[in-house]
């Protein structure tokens, strides 16, 4: 149960990576209300992805 976690952590942050990397690129999902929101949010998933990497590791 606990590797599952794990990988949800990892993919929810590859997708939120995905999503609010592509609106700072090209306004495409949200239409970039704000550039700040979303260097939060991709500095947020990076930082998700790492925690759940480094937990998957310590499995």
């Amino acid at each position: 149960m606990a590797k599952a976690m794990t990988f949800g952590g990892m993919a929810v942050a590859g997708l939120s990576l995905l999503l609010f990397g592509l609106d700072l690129a090209t306004t495409f999902p949200f239409g970039r209300q704000s550039w700040l929101i979303d260097i939060g949010f991709v500095i947020c998933a990076g930082i998700l992805g790492y925690l759940s990497w480094s937990a998957y590791r310590d499995l």
